[in-house]
């Protein structure tokens, strides 16, 4: 189930990050979405996310 979750959320924020969309707005909506979930998340954290699923993008 986790493994799930957790490919969907990759999932979205791919589909986000390749979307036409500036860096801020970007990251404003994925924190957004990340507390709709429940999950807390500081802008710092955020902007490790969007960098760790950049790379795992680019590999």
């Amino acid at each position: 189930m986790y493994s799930f979750l957790g490919g969907a959320l990759l999932g979205c924020a791919a589909a986000l990050l390749f979307a036409p969309e500036k860096g801020s707005d970007l990251r404003s909506r994925i924190k957004e979405m990340l507390k709709k979930k429940g999950i807390d998340f500081s802008d710092d954290e955020v902007e490790q996310l969007v960098k760790q699923i950049s790379a795992q993008i680019e590999e």
